[in-house]
C-alpha cells in the first residue's frame, strides 16, 4: 500500500511540474503564478501528516516552510539583477544555486533559534 501512495505522490508532483513547464511556453505569466503557489508545500504537509500522523512534526515542518520560502527567493536574485550586472542565464542560475546554499545555513540557524 505504501508503494502506491509513494507512486501517487510522485505522479502528482511530476504532473504539476510538467504542466507548468509545458504552459511556460504558451502562457509564461500563468505558469509563473502556478509555480509560485505553495502547492508543493500544501501537498507535502498533507501527505506528511497522513503518513506519519504526528501533529508536532507537521507544525515544525510548516514553520520550516514558512521561513524557507522567503530564503528560497535568493535563487531569483541573480535573475532580477542580470541586466544590471550583465549576467547570462547560466551565470544567473549558478549564482542562484550558490545563494541557496548560503540560504540553507541561514534557514538552519533560524530553525535552531526558534526551536
Amino acid at each position: 500500500m505504501t508503494s502506491y501512495i509513494f507512486a501517487a505522490k510522485i505522479l502528482l508532483a511530476a504532473s504539476v511540474i510538467g504542466y507548468a513547464s509545458w504552459l511556460s511556453d504558451k502562457k509564461p505569466v500563468l505558469a509563473g503564478f502556478i509555480v509560485a503557489l505553495p502547492l508543493v508545500s500544501i501537498l507535502a504537509l498533507l501527505f506528511s501528516y497522513i503518513e506519519h500522523k504526528d501533529p508536532e512534526a507537521s507544525i515544525t515542518f510548516a514553520k520550516s516552510i514558512l521561513f524557507g520560502v522567503p530564503i528560497s527567493y535568493l535563487f531569483f536574485m541573480p535573475f532580477l539583477l542580470a541586466d544590471r550586472f550583465h549576467l547570462g542565464f547560466w551565470q544567473s542560475y549558478v549564482s542562484g544555486l550558490l545563494l541557496l546554499v548560503v540560504g540553507y545555513f541561514v534557514h538552519r540557524a533560524i530553525m535552531i533559534v526558534i526551536g
